[in-house]
């Protein structure tokens, strides 16, 4: 099932994609795709639907979740990401958090804020919670509390996250528009995760990163089993699991972003995005 939000932000209404990948309204069978939704179980709600049955729906397309509690981040979870950064490789997860009003929709321009000077991009697989996430007994329950998968664009301003962070990531992660997420959630029966899903993203049409979740040193499910010994992760809230290396910050000459820079981005099975930036 693939499942996204359709319309003027702060005004979406909730879809379901038919077959041919049209968007069809469910504003007629849930109000919309909030945290209450995924703690009612409400995707197992929506297995008995036949899309075809619901109108057609068009226009902007919204991240895929609505107002959750928590942005949680992973750091550091690809072997060459840390070695481009010129940081350790972690022994157990870095987690840091964004503030959840920065997440906008998948084509939502980019705000570069004021007096930026490294913004930098990271494609990443993301984890939409479905079920509470407390002290969980093993990696593979981990997974039976996965509401589904989505994109991550971890928008970052370098400067700000590690000169500037008195040893917190915060000031550099959580700028208005920094987590651009979707184009829709999808649900893990129809996610390939064992296989390994390749992440791609191209800076005006130049390939930067490219990597696949096969690569991660702690994978989705270790990472909420970690997660969740130290805090407790609600349904709706939305887990960034790192990214591949190819960012900015990385390279011999660092090639950051300015307004104007186009970033395309996706991850197989669950879509594409595309950003341009523009100045706050």
């Amino acid at each position: 099932m693939k499942l996204a939000r359709i319309g003027e932000r702060g005004h979406e209404v909730p879809a379901i994609l038919d077959a041919a990948g049209v968007h069809r309204d469910l504003s007629t069978v849930v109000d919309d795709f909030t945290p209450d939704f995924f703690a009612a179980d409400g995707i197992a709600r929506l297995r008995d639907i036949d899309p075809e049955t619901l109108p057609t729906v068009s226009g902007r397309i919204g991240a895929p979740i609505a107002r959750p509690s928590t942005i949680l981040c992973v750091g550091l979870n690809y072997v060459d990401h840390a070695n481009e950064s010129s940081m350790k490789v972690p022994e157990e997860p870095i987690l840091f958090t964004k503030a959840p009003n920065c997440l906008v929709g998948p084509y939502d321009d980019v705000l570069v804020p004021r007096g930026a000077s490294k913004v930098d991009y990271e494609v990443e697989l993301a984890v939409v919670i479905g079920k509470r996430c407390r002290y969980l007994d093993s990696p593979e329950q981990a997974l039976g509390h996965i509401a589904g998968f989505t994109i991550s664009n971890d928008v970052s301003e370098r400067e700000w996250q590690l000169s500037r962070g008195g040893g917190q990531w915060i000031k550099g992660k959580s700028c208005e528009t920094f987590n651009p997420c979707g184009p829709m959630l999808v649900t893990p029966d129809e996610v390939e995760l064992a296989a390994g899903l390749d992440l791609w993203c191209d800076v005006n049409g130049e390939r930067r990163q490219t990597g696949s979740t096969h690569d991660m040193i702690f994978d989705t499910a270790v990472i909420l089993h970690h997660v969740s010994q130290f805090m407790v992760l609600e349904p709706g809230d939305l887990v960034n699991t790192g990214t591949p290396p190819g960012v900015a910050m990385g390279m011999p000459d660092p090639a950051y972003l300015h307004a104007g820079d186009v970033m395309t981005l996706g991850i197989t099975g669950l879509g594409e995005q595309r950003q341009e930036l523009v100045s706050a």
